[in-house]
């Protein structure tokens, strides 16, 4: 059962620097957090937790309380996900807001949730799907006919979005409707979340998913998972993470957004961690910088900015110059592995324990 309770205040979230998996320099929540049984998505804290019942905040007054706000940075992230949208629509009345003061955005909703009746260029619609029967494929063809600006997004969670064949499907579907991108999205699975998803999918003491998942560290399981999301996007022509609005842009916050998402692939990756680290410090010297990064590279090398090292100045003068830097593109071929499919789980056993 879920509870709507109006008059919650509007949840705002600041970034100095590009975060994965949404890029968004500005989080901006109408609802609250947990707004979905028997499992709930926070797609700003990047975890599922499980309620039989929930009491879910509903924001009124919306503009008044992003008037009274100092000036958004953008892109900016529309936490609209899940079906208090449907209802109350207080993540449209967010998004049109922001195309009034011509603030890209990345419009979030979910399966259960609805489009917004009216989307710019400027807007990027994130499709957050549960391959599960309820996955959202209608919206897909809704986007696609309408013309809008979208791609998909899979939070990954055993065993619900970690079959290989439904990923396949899946993938399909995005790419024949039109998606711009396919991207995992990865989320922490709290305890109540476990038992929510043992009793919706009626597992048994004995069945092994059951062991697997209350016996088992899924986590590697959940990383393969993602990095197969991303050999399944690149196989069909997909960019392999959400793309932000206005990527085209050779902007400072586009350009620590492309070092951002090599680091933390690296690190989730374990390649080169010394490398990886000073990459994504980088990457936040840039986000911070005062001057057009563009402005910096026509006057002088890059090198001179404090902050940035010698890869990722390397990276960064090929990106603006249009093209795909090699190191980048050497860890996403890294990362773009897909998972055999013996691999989909292992149970712990007993002569292990033993």
């Amino acid at each position: 059962m879920i509870l709507y309770r109006k008059g919650a205040p509007l949840r705002v979230r600041r970034s100095p620097a590009p975060e994965p998996p949404f890029w968004c320099a500005t989080t901006i929540a109408p609802y609250g957090a947990r707004r979905a049984t028997p499992i709930a998505i926070d797609y700003v804290a990047l975890r599922a937790s499980g309620a039989q019942r929930l009491e879910v905040g509903v924001a009124d007054g919306v503009r008044d309380e992003l008037e009274r706000l100092r000036a958004l940075a953008s892109p900016v992230l529309i936490d609209a996900a899940d079906q208090a949208e449907v209802v109350f629509r207080r993540g449209e009345e967010v998004l049109s807001f922001c195309e009034e003061q011509h603030l890209p955005n990345v419009h979030l909703l979910s399966a259960h949730g609805a489009l917004p009746q009216h989307a710019s260029s400027d807007s990027v619609v994130v499709i957050a799907a549960w391959p599960d029967g309820s996955d959202g494929r209608a919206l897909f063809a809704e986007a696609a006919a309408r013309g809008l600006r979208w791609g998909a997004a899979i939070p990954v969670i055993f065993p619900l979005t970690t079959d290989l064949a439904v990923l396949t499907a899946y993938a399909d579907a995005a790419r024949d409707h039109g998606a711009s991108f396919l991207a995992a999205v990865g989320v922490e699975v709290e305890a109540t979340a476990k038992q929510a998803l043992a009793q919706s999918l009626h597992l048994a003491a004995d069945d092994d998913r059951y062991a697997m998942l209350f016996h088992a560290a899924v986590e590697p399981l959940h990383l393969a998972t993602e990095r197969h999301i991303a050999a399944l996007a690149h196989e069909r022509g997909l960019p392999d993470f959400v793309v932000p609005p206005l990527w085209e842009e050779r902007s400072n916050w586009n350009a620590a957004t492309l070092l951002t998402l090599v680091a933390s692939r690296m690190i989730a990756m374990e390649l080169d961690l010394d490398q990886a680290g000073r990459i994504a410090r980088s990457a936040r010297a840039v986000a911070e910088l005062d001057k057009p990064l563009q402005r910096i590279a026509e006057s002088a090398s890059l090198s001179i900015i404090g902050g940035i090292d010698e890869t990722s100045a390397e990276m960064l003068t090929g990106w603006l110059d249009g093209a795909t830097p090699s190191f980048a593109e050497f860890v996403n071929e890294q990362w773009r592995m897909m998972r055999a499919p013996s691999a989909e789980f292992r149970a712990p056993s007993d002569e292990a324990d033993d």
